[in-house]
């Protein structure tokens, strides 16, 4: 069973592009978040992770970081690994 994924973003940000058009590829589906216009939940975010840019991406509870993260985790296989796991 796949775990939910929600991907929080900015506009006009490539990197959060580039990590929905991964998701979109994998066929997999993720919920958005946009945070443009919404700095106190950007910034409770950023305490919460420790990450100061877009995007941040969670699949179920876990941060997994942004998208050179989610394509490292893609190029090594870890990510079926991760959507997988229980």
């Amino acid at each position: 069973m796949n775990k939910k994924i929600v991907v929080y973003v900015k506009n006009h940000c490539p990197y959060c592009n580039r990590a929905k058009a991964l998701l979109e590829h994998k066929e997999l589906k993720f919920e958005t978040i946009n945070l443009e216009g919404k700095e106190e939940e950007y910034v409770k975010l950023k305490k919460k992770t420790g990450m100061m840019t877009v995007p941040q991406i969670f699949i179920g509870e876990t941060f997994i970081g942004g998208y050179t993260e989610l394509a490292a985790f893609e190029a090594t296989g870890e990510l079926d690994k991760i959507l997988h796991s229980v």
